[in-house]
């Protein structure tokens, strides 16, 4: 089976922007099926050096850098939070209005994250979702602002910023308000045909980098070409 291949946006003697393709790790991991920085050395013709990762599921803007001194001032800018990203999710249920969701994350069981609280003592203002009761002293601080672009009765399209950057922090964030990402086996409902999906509906789509630049991933080709007659974009 032919393993689907990343796609460079941009270079330079700093950096390589990729458009990497759902379905592929950038690291080995426990399938052991060929990953992302298998293919980089041919691909840039040289040594890459590795700034970030997103899930495997998620396409989207990849940053590689080609030298250790690039490598470390882009990863300074992304544990410093200097870097701003930006994602496009289908999820689940109609999301009419935007809001900050700011419910802290733990480690859960089977390399599982979430949220550092119970689901019941989740609080919707109006404004922002966050925890009422008392919050697991292992949980970390994680923030994601929210803008719905587009809705029916059956699903939305967000546009999502992480304002921190920890594990699965998206998909269990919409998981835990109720709106899970389309085509996520690990937090999504599995038995709802609703969540059906034959990839994982999260795309990494820009990302700003101070002093580098700001890069964009194209939305995958299939991205609206199953519209609902009822969708609609939020004016």
């Amino acid at each position: 089976m032919s393993t689907a291949q990343a796609e460079i946006l941009y270079q330079n003697d700093q950096l390589v922007v990729l458009n990497k393709p759902s379905g592929l790790s950038v690291l080995r991991d426990r399938s052991g099926a060929s990953c992302l920085w298998d293919q980089l050395p041919d691909l840039l013709n040289g040594k890459p050096y590795q700034v970030h990762r997103i899930d495997k599921g998620t396409s989207g803007t990849l940053l590689v850098a080609r030298d250790a001194q690039t490598q470390k001032a882009l990863t300074q800018a992304f544990h410093s939070r200097q870097v701003r990203k930006y994602y496009l999710a289908w999820v689940t249920g109609s999301v009419e209005r935007a809001g900050l969701i700011d419910l802290p994350l733990r480690r859960g069981r089977k390399s599982r994250y979430r949220v550092a609280g119970q689901r019941a003592d989740i609080v919707d203002n109006g404004r922002s979702w966050q925890l009422a009761g008392s919050c697991d002293p292992a949980g970390l601080a994680s923030s994601t602002r929210m803008r719905p672009l587009r809705h029916s009765e059956a699903r939305s399209l967000l546009l999502l910023q992480p304002l921190t950057g920890r594990t699965h922090q998206l998909r269990v964030h919409l998981s835990w308000i109720g709106h899970p990402i389309l085509g996520d086996q690990l937090y999504g409902r599995q038995a709802d045909p609703l969540q059906q999906s034959t990839r994982l509906q999260l795309h990494c789509h820009r990302l700003v980098v101070p002093g580098f630049g700001s890069y964009a991933a194209p939305l995958p080709p299939d991205w609206f070409t199953t519209l609902e007659p009822n969708e609609r974009p939020i004016a």
